[in-house]
């Protein structure tokens, strides 16, 4: 490559630096590459933004992920104004460098966030905006985690683009959410609301989807984490009820009951699969 097509950043001990960057309308950034992975993030305007000779439009809440040496440029069409989360792997204070990188040097990629994921995104970009100001022990802690945090949900995005109904792509996300949440006071009001639809027509959604309403994927999910702990550890059953998301004993006992066929004492001293015909699937 073209040496003057280099553009070097200087990192803070994180690793990490974010920043904006403004571009008035009708101004071009020319093309240029870095050895550091950037991910822009589109506040307010337009524009294109071009990947390794693919054009993109580039506008707001939408996200881009830019690889190590992918030369890109801008062209901003109105006023444009954009964070920029650039890191570099090798100065990262993580354990997961190797695989980070395995996730994310496939490509560059053009994100075009649906709504619930532009709302997990944003406030995240704003923890590290305040923890950068900051400056302090715990800021310089914080930033590699919610960086991460980020890198999932762009990730897990990446993987919805061959799913092309909206709504099995809302039903995946209301999935995803449950499968990393099912650990909290999770009702239907409560996803409803996380996901800006009625509870009805949620249910409605994700049951043509996985033949499940997400309360009852939710149970199934914890109770399957129960059978897991319940054979592989000697942790107490109150301790196993509040680890998989129950807030009493007697709920755990009865949903149990009603999915395996059996109590859960009884599954644990069987120390075997439960039943055939009560294996729980999805």
């Amino acid at each position: 490559m073209d040496k003057t097509l280099y553009k070097k950043n200087a990192f803070p001990d994180t690793g990490i630096i974010l920043y904006e960057s403004k571009h008035q309308k009708g101004t071009y950034l020319s093309e240029h590459y870095h050895d550091h992975f950037q991910i822009l993030y589109a506040l307010e305007g337009e524009g294109v933004i071009t990947l390794d000779g693919q054009s993109y439009d580039f506008s707001k809440d939408k996200v881009v992920l830019i690889n190590t040496h992918t030369v890109h440029s801008i062209k901003a069409t109105t006023k444009l104004t954009v964070l920029v989360l650039a890191f570099s792997v090798p100065d990262l204070k993580l354990g997961l460098q190797e695989e980070l990188v395995s996730l994310l040097q496939s490509e560059s990629k053009h994100f075009e966030l649906d709504l619930f994921t532009a709302s997990e995104i944003r406030p995240l970009f704003r923890k590290m905006l305040f923890e950068q100001k900051n400056r302090d022990f715990f800021g310089q802690l914080s930033m590699p985690v919610y960086l991460l945090e980020i890198i999932l949900l762009l990730l897990r995005q990446r993987d919805f683009t061959h799913v092309q109904d909206a709504n099995d792509i809302r039903s995946i996300q209301i999935k995803d959410f449950i499968d990393t949440h099912y650990f909290e006071n999770i009702t239907a009001e409560s996803l409803s609301n996380r996901f800006e639809i009625s509870t009805r027509y949620m249910n409605d959604i994700f049951k043509r989807k996985f033949n499940d309403t997400p309360l009852q994927y939710l149970q199934k999910i914890r109770i399957n984490k129960a059978k897991e702990l319940l054979l592989q550890t000697n942790k107490d059953i109150v301790s196993i009820c509040f680890e998989v998301g129950y807030e009493t004993l007697s709920t755990f006992y009865r949903t149990f009951r009603n999915l395996v066929g059996i109590s859960p004492n009884k599954f644990r001293l069987s120390g075997q699969p439960s039943p055939e015909g009560t294996e729980l699937r999805f």
